[in-house]
């Protein structure tokens, strides 16, 4: 179904906003996605690709309170919504039937626990 796939960003995103939790607003989403995504990522990027998966209804956003160390300004917070997370699977469940028909990657991994 066309706009429903995800892009790798996309999923780091997902992913991070999972990790987080209750935790999940613009800088401590970044900051997962370069740690654990080994990747390096503007602020910009990051709220247009936030954008695009509220948009496709794979999150849901709220805003937070406002305080005077952001300018009055309250942070967003994120939740991967259900249709998120079923976008999260099938992407998964994509990567691994791809993964497990290549039988030399199938045996290097199975050695290398």
């Amino acid at each position: 179904m066309k706009g429903t796939n995800l892009g790798e960003f996309e999923e780091l995103a997902l992913l991070s906003i999972l990790v987080l939790g209750d935790d999940a607003y613009g800088v401590t989403i970044k900051r997962q996605i370069i740690q654990e995504g080994n990747r390096n990522i503007s602020r910009g990027a990051l709220h247009t690709a936030l954008s695009r998966l509220e948009d496709k209804g794979f999150l849901s956003s709220r805003p937070g309170e406002a305080s005077e160390a952001r300018g009055g300004r309250p942070k967003r917070y994120y939740e991967v919504t259900n249709k998120g997370k079923e976008a999260l699977h099938e992407a998964k469940a994509t990567r691994d039937r791809l993964w497990n028909q290549i039988p030399e990657v199938r045996l290097e991994l199975q050695y290398a626990w």
